[in-house]
C-alpha cells in the first residue's frame, strides 16, 4: 500500500466513526437538553434525572441503529479485506 491509499484508508476510518457514533450522541443531546429545560422550568436538581433517561434513550437508539451500524462497519470490512488480499 501506499502513503495516498494508507491516508485515504484513515481519512475514511475517521468519517466511519463519526458516521456511525453521531446518531447515538445526538440522542443524548436531544434528551439531555430536552431533561435540562424541564429541570430549569421545575427547578428539580435532581442528578438521576439527568442520567437514567438519556441512558435509557441511547440504548433504545442502539437497538433501532444496531444494524445500520453493523451492515456499515461489515461493509468497511470487506473493503478492507479486499484491499488486503488485493482484489481492488
Amino acid at each position: 500500500m501506499t502513503e495516498t491509499e494508507i491516508i485515504d484508508l484513515v481519512r475514511e476510518a475517521i468519517w466511519l466513526t463519526i458516521k456511525v457514533g453521531t446518531p447515538v450522541m445526538l440522542i443524548g443531546l436531544i434528551v439531555g437538553v430536552l431533561i435540562a429545560l424541564v429541570q430549569a422550568l421545575t427547578q428539580i436538581q435532581e442528578m438521576t434525572l439527568v442520567f437514567v433517561p438519556k441512558i435509557l434513550a441511547m440504548f433504545v437508539g442502539l437497538f433501532f441503529l444496531l444494524p445500520f451500524m453493523t451492515m456499515t462497519l461489515i461493509e468497511f470490512m470487506q473493503r478492507i479485506a479486499d484491499r488486503i488480499v488485493g482484489v481492488n
